[in-house]
């Protein structure tokens, strides 16, 4: 099975994530989109850590942008 992901340089594929989209799991900010079975799923940088072993697998898609959380917003 080919998954189709996205990392942060590429995010013409899908909408970037802001801070309304919220983890499913804990409702912290979400940086990772999943979709499975035609279902959105939307995961922090944590859980989608913690998870994405069992995701991959049955993953259609993974939108990462967690990189983000490692730029500089210094002006």
């Amino acid at each position: 099975m080919s998954l189709n992901t996205t990392q942060n340089d590429d995010l013409r594929a899908e909408p970037q994530l802001t801070a309304a989209d919220r983890c499913d799991a804990c409702g912290a900010q979400a940086y990772v989109r999943v979709t499975v079975n035609g279902t959105e799923l939307l995961f922090c940088a944590h859980h989608a850590k913690k998870h994405q072993q069992k995701l991959e697998a049955v993953a259609e898609s993974w939108h990462d942008e967690s990189a983000r959380l490692l730029e500089d917003t210094r002006a």
